[in-house]
């Protein structure tokens, strides 16, 4: 936008002084002397002279005065589209796909300014999108501009070859039209074909206009057993990216860097437990707003729970034999495996308690009791039990099977059989497993026989090649019973050892869900063909919302691409929901060559135009002024005192000398803040000081990131991931609570960093300091140099009095009920603010409370080290003297300590608010 503010301070820098003292020049007073007239006619001079010639600087301030006039006659107008006005019909062509969207305004102001250049012009102007099919029609510029105004981009990558036909009807229509084409710059979509038409319809000129980003992408995204992964894909541009995991809510869950190093495609990991994985919705590229940039989950993707029981046998004696091991190898790639300790008494029941999603028996006959009762009661809750046939299998007689069995099985392909091994046929279009390939590889030579029941045939998911059932399955209540008709070793069958098992079992892991669609009985996820409606569509900015009126449901093992028909996002109902992605996993993005298509493309430049007349009206102004001035100057008019001039400087020395002081006086910004202090900004997160020990640092970091897990999966808060600080360098005041393992070997901090602790202690943050010494210490010994080394630094940092952590103090009743905090070792003391006495008469009040949280608690019993366990969810260090117990109290402490450091006295005033009512009735 224009400013007149400089031309003003040009005006009133030189022409105020000079009308002031205009002003002030006063005609000298005539004195009286007396000539003789013969001298008098003699000095007689004619009042008016003309010069010679007039000089060159004048003659160009009057011709560019006169021209800055004309000029100003005609409206000049500044387009910083660079697009030149012209008469001849206009028609726009705009991508609207996915790679549009991160630069949609941009291209929307520059696309503006070609209409309004046209419509000045007089032209007719046409605005056509490469998602339409519709002929585009010419009109006036404000018709052009509410329908530029109402596109949007959309969430798939349109063809170009209808919007193609459109351009070449639009040149046989108008053969002086003028073509402007505003790319997304990306060869997909059928880019050269467009091209090619552009060039072949005989216009007379294509202008094309690109913006100067290059889109970025998603696509191939996987849950597995080890980290969520993606494939990110560039057009070009900057070498590195951030894509971020989040949950349903919006809340970041992981980051990963990406180093494309010169690659188109590269793969993100990101590595987080199993539970968080789990919670994660979508990926997204950071700061590309587009569909193409995020990637979806659902049901399916999530790592699912397995639990492997085998029958009784020599399975220990030959564990390379046994069924379970061909299981967990075809399992462990996308699922996590659990089985039941050696010497469990009862593998099922202890096995439950691990919440699994999927339980496997590998010929294991149930007979009536607990066991059968709690699997019966798994399975109607929405578990999925996977059974595998064999000898045991094959004479028992239970319920917990998806069809009736014959006794003792069939035996194909052997010495005393009159048939030969069978191979697979292929699998059914209602096969969940429809889509693999039925290896003629893979053959069966034994199998249990299904009874030829009445409805067996819907209950069948695979078959040999003679039609006798080989997989089959039925929903029970909630859940869901799959039989293998063969074992899960290689006794039976090659099935278990081939790639085929894998893909079998990871579409059964992907059906097991939490409950049933709806649908009736027999209904799942994977094996009710209807259709599945569109429950929430992304746009082209990438948001999840509503789905619009021309998306319509897809079919059952719906694969892409995405269309208008069939807009990436989660189609279904309930928990039960697909997503479809914009890209599918072998999808590339690339630059366009525009040069080999034989167009040449400018840089789109957007924005709103400048009218100029009133910037050259001004400067026709101030030359008018000027050359009044100089003509007075010249003629002898104006005459100015070399004192009025030196003041005149000296004013106008002042008025710019008070200009650049009044620029000096603002104000200077504040440095930016860093990427690190914006995260810690916006989302909670549990913090560690770096003590310069690696072992302890790495110890308090694991430790942190299993209570965070803890936190997300068994409270409303869902922390971050925890950061280390260090006191002397990083803001504090982001962090809720420090948790600080003391290190005797460590230097003492500053005095400064000493003061800045004392200062985020005063505003109302929590250090828990552990010397984790509790084994070492000796009552009226000698301090342990941990000790002494806490000791030396809180003299300076303003300790209030301190007490043993009182057993109704309201820290061990914040969410658990706790008489204590125990860590790694459990003899050790946990110290906190001292509270002042509760009067006599309210001595029966369960919690002693206090209306601050104390801004220090001293432990001995090393915290983290009982919390941290590895990315299987393994402890890390043994514990003192031991067991789960202890390890489940020191989770459950650590969830105390955070929640008080959180809400104060909350739950105190929960606990006495029967007493609260009475005072504030009162």
């Amino acid at each position: 936008m224009f400013s007149f503010a400089a031309p003003l301070a040009l005006f009133g820098l030189l022409g105020l002084p000079l009308i002031y003292w205009l002003l002030r020049v006063t005609p000298p007073r005539p004195r009286e002397i007396v000539f003789p007239p013969t001298k008098i006619l003699r000095e007689l001079k004619p009042d008016e002279e003309t010069p010679s010639q007039t000089p060159w600087w004048l003659m160009a301030l009057r011709l560019a005065l006169a021209g800055a006039l004309i000029v100003a006659m005609a409206g000049p107008v500044w387009a910083p589209s660079g697009v030149v006005a012209s008469a001849a019909p206009t028609l726009i062509v705009i991508d609207d796909g996915w790679p549009a969207a991160p630069t949609w305004e941009r291209r929307i102001e520059g696309a503006a300014s070609i209409i309004e250049s046209a419509a000045r012009a007089g032209g007719p102007v046409a605005v056509a999108v490469a998602s339409e099919t519709a002929a585009p029609v010419p009109g006036d510029g404000p018709r052009a501009l509410e329908k530029l105004r109402s596109v949007r981009p959309k969430p798939y990558l349109p063809e170009r070859k209808a919007i193609g036909e459109q351009v070449v009807a639009f040149v046989r229509a108008h053969p002086n039209g003028r073509i402007v084409w505003i790319s997304d710059g990306v060869a997909q979509g059928d880019a050269t074909g467009f091209a090619r038409a552009l060039k072949a319809s005989g216009v007379g000129g294509v202008e094309v206009y690109v913006e100067n980003h290059a889109p970025r992408a998603l696509a191939a995204p996987t849950n597995d057993a080890a980290a969520l992964s993606v494939d990110v894909l560039r057009a070009g541009g900057e070498e590195s990216t951030v894509v971020q995991a989040l949950d349903a809510k919006g809340r970041t869950i992981g980051r990963a860097a990406v180093d494309f190093g010169g690659a188109r495609r590269v793969q993100a990991k990101i590595e987080l437990p199993v539970e968080l994985r789990n919670e994660v919705s979508h990926l997204r590229i950071e700061g590309e707003n587009s569909a193409g940039a995020v990637a979806l989950f659902d049901a399916r993707s999530k790592v699912k729970r397995v639990a492997l029981i085998g029958g009784e046998g020599a399975d220990l004696a030959q564990p390379l034999l046994s069924p379970l091991y061909y299981l967990e190898k075809a399992l462990a790639p996308f699922a996590q495996v659990r089985t039941a300790r050696p010497g469990a008494v009862d593998p099922a029941q202890a096995l439950l308690a691990e919440n699994p999603n999927i339980i496997a028996l590998a010929d294991v006959g149930l007979a009536p009791g607990e066991t059968f009762d709690a699997l019966s009661r798994f399975v109607e809750e929405g578990g999925t039990l996977l059974r595998f046939a064999g000898p045991r299998l094959a004479n028992a007689d239970d319920d917990l099977l998806p069809v009736r069995l014959r006794r003792n099985g069939r035996v194909l392909g052997g010495a005393m059989s009159w048939e030969q091994p069978k191979s697979l046929a292929e699998f059914d279009a209602t096969s969940p497993f429809f889509g693999l390939p039925a290896s003629k590889d893979v053959t069966v030579q034994r199998q249990v026989l299904a009874e030829p029941d009445p409805g067996l045939a819907d209950k069948t998911w695979a078959r040999l090649s003679d039609g006798t059932p080989l997989v089959t399955a039925e929903r029970r209540g909630k859940g869901l019973i799959v039989l293998f008709h063969v074992n899960a070793d290689a006794n039976w069958s090659n099935l278990p050892i081939s790639g085929l098992f894998v893909d079998m079992l990871k579409r059964i892991s992907a059906m097991a869900g939490e409950s049933a669609p709806s649908g009736g009985e027999g209904s799942d996820i994977a094996a009710d063909q209807s259709a599945l409606a569109p429950m929430r569509l992304l746009d082209g900015f990438g948001a999840l919302g509503a789905p619009g009126p021309t998306a319509q449901s897809i079919p059952p093992g719906f694969e892409g691409p995405a269309s208008a028909e069939h807009p990436p996002g989660l189609y279904g109902a309930g928990e039960a929901f697909v997503a479809v992605q914009t890209l599918r996993p072998a999808d590339e993005i690339s630059a366009f060559d525009f040069a080999g298509a034989g167009l040449s493309a400018s840089a789109l430049r957007s924005g709103a135009q400048f009218d100029l007349r009133g910037p050259l009206l001004l400067f026709a102004l101030i030359a008018f002024i000027a050359d009044a001035l100089i003509a007075m100057a010249l003629g002898g008019k104006l005459r100015l005192r070399p004192v009025g001039a030196a003041t005149a400087a000296v004013l106008a020395l002042l008025f710019v000398t008070a200009t650049m002081d009044k620029t000096r006086a603002e104000p200077a910004p504040k440095p930016a803040a860093s990427q690190r202090e914006k995260d810690a900004a916006l989302t909670t997160r549990l913090a560690y000081v770096i003590s310069g020990d690696a072992r302890v640092d790495e110890t308090s970091r694991m430790g942190l990131e299993a209570l965070t897990q803890a936190l997300n999966s068994r409270t409303s808060f869902s922390p971050g991931d925890p950061v280390g600080v260090d006191p002397a360098k990083d803001d504090l005041a982001f962090y809720p609570m420090l948790y600080w393992p003391i290190v005797a070997s460590a230097p003492q901090p500053s005095a400064k960093t000493t003061a800045r602790v004392a200062a985020y202690m005063k505003q109302g943050g929590t250090v828990v300091f552990d010397t984790r010494d509790a084994l070492s210490q000796r009552v009226g010994g000698a301090p342990t140099p941990e000790t002494q080394w806490l000791r030396d630094l809180t003299r300076g940092l303003d300790i209030p009095p301190l007490e043993v952590t009182p057993r109704d103090h309201v820290i061990t009743k914040t969410f658990y009920l706790l008489d204590g905090f125990v860590g790694r070792y459990a003899n050790g003391e946990t110290w906190v603010e001292a509270l002042p006495p509760e009067p006599k008469d309210q001595a029966a009040r369960p919690v002693r409370a206090t209306d601050s949280v104390s801004a220090i608690v001293i432990t001995s019993n090393d915290l983290a080290a009982a919390w941290a366990h590895d990315k299987r969810g393994q402890p890390l260090f043994p514990l003192t003297p031991g067991g789960a117990r202890q390890r489940e109290f020191a989770i459950r402490g650590g969830i105390n300590l955070v929640m008080y450091t959180l809400t104060g006295n909350y739950k105190s005033d929960q606990v006495h608010v029967r007493d609260l009512l009475e005072r504030l009735g009162q």
